[in-house]
């Protein structure tokens, strides 16, 4: 597509309110209201996302139903009682779905059991777009993007989605107001009506994220502690250490020693956990990848287990973590092994997907990392870094 004009015209009552409005602010009387738009849209010859952006007023959704009206998402019909799971397209697997899911930044499995009407205002949005890709695989508009939800969540979402868009190679327009997300949603074009400037090619890319990693009191897992994907319980032996962006808690990881005859001087992660809102731009596998760039920096090694499909996903492509175990049907339940060939249950417990994975990374100074380990400033700055 290329030139576009656009007129939408309405017509005028003249009621008295309206001709006594004529009067008061001195408007020309008129039959009609008439607003037009001349489009210039050259779109890439390949794209993925998209960005129709521009103040209230400037006709973003006028364009937006004129030139892809078929494609646009007025939201879907969700159960009341059933979890959201069941409201995704029958032909989708669980594994699919759980997936996706994931890696829009909903990174929470006991939340994906309830109903979509108790989930948060955040939990939602993410939710609608998985559901939206799942449904929409050629192209997808979406309308009033991130308007319901503040701007932190506005961020890191838009940046997980377009992940997510080019990782499964859909198409993926946003209309929204907010100019705060260009940046974090990377688009391969921009238009904004109010201007008719069109602008293509992928000119943006995300700021990085630089957390500041403390080491904390047990207590801070109560924070965090209903987020993680299977257990909330933690030991009272870990040592404990918390991401914080911008001051504000955002992860958390503890790490217990490993008794192994054969692995000596080994610790393993025991949890780690990043918050929901946060979710979807790697801040957990940056928090994990840190912590044992400290345990290496202290001549340990670092061991992770995990059934979490995202996890096990970035790990096997990140040069920084090897698979010393592949993901099997056992599960491990007070020291009983489980067995199950198709992950039923057995012995009255569910079995799971999990792999093990070992730190291979740098290593951070031995200073720094025992600074960090002691609880210490690791340098002048004060700042003990993890970079997503």
């Amino acid at each position: 597509m290329s030139c576009v004009n656009i007129v939408r015209e309405s017509k005028i009552i003249k009621t008295p309110r309206v001709m006594q409005l004529e009067g008061i602010f001195d408007v020309s009387p008129s039959e009609k209201s008439a607003e037009q738009w001349t489009v210039n849209l050259e779109l890439p010859e390949s794209w993925n996302v998209g960005l129709i952006v521009g103040p209230s007023g400037s006709g973003k959704t006028t364009v937006a139903r004129e030139l892809f009206g078929k494609n646009i998402i007025d939201g879907f019909e969700w159960s009341k009682n059933k979890s959201i799971l069941d409201d995704f397209p029958k032909e989708m697997s669980i594994k699919e779905i759980s997936d996706l899911l994931s890696s829009i930044g909903f990174s929470s499995p006991p939340s994906w059991v309830r109903p979509f009407y108790v989930l948060s205002n955040g939990e939602q949005f993410r939710v609608n777009m998985a559901r939206t890709l799942a449904e929409c695989k050629d192209l997808a508009v979406v309308d009033e993007f991130t308007s319901v939800v503040d701007r932190t969540v506005a961020k890191i979402g838009s940046a997980a989605i377009q992940k997510t868009v080019r990782r499964r190679n859909q198409k993926f327009i946003a209309v929204s107001c907010h100019y705060d997300i260009a940046e974090w949603l990377e688009p391969d074009w921009i238009y904004q009506p109010a201007t008719n400037e069109f602008v293509g090619g992928r000119s943006l890319r995300r700021p990085q994220i630089s957390l500041e990693v403390k080491r904390v009191h047990s207590s801070a897992w109560q924070l965090f502690r209903k987020h993680h994907y299977l257990n909330t319980s933690l030991n009272t032996s870990s040592v404990c250490f918390c991401a914080f962006w911008d001051d504000i808690p955002v992860a958390f990881t503890s790490v217990l020693h490993f008794p192994h005859p054969i692995r000596k001087n080994t610790k393993r992660e025991h949890r780690t956990v990043c918050l929901p809102d946060y979710q979807g731009v790697g801040i957990g596998n940056a928090m994990s990848a840190y912590i044992g760039s400290v345990c290496k920096g202290l001549g340990w090694s670092f061991i992770s287990q995990t059934s979490h499909p995202a996890m096990i996903r970035a790990r096997a492509k990140s040069d920084k973590w090897r698979m010393i175990a592949k993901p099997n049907n056992k599960t491990q339940t007070m020291g009983r092994e489980l067995t199950s060939k198709h992950g039923a249950k057995t012995n009255g417990f569910a079995t799971r997907m999990r792999a093990t994975f070992e730190y291979i990374g740098k290593a951070l100074l031995r200073d720094e990392a025992q600074a960090v380990w002691n609880g210490e400033v690791a340098n002048p700055g004060g700042l003990n870094r993890a970079r997503s």
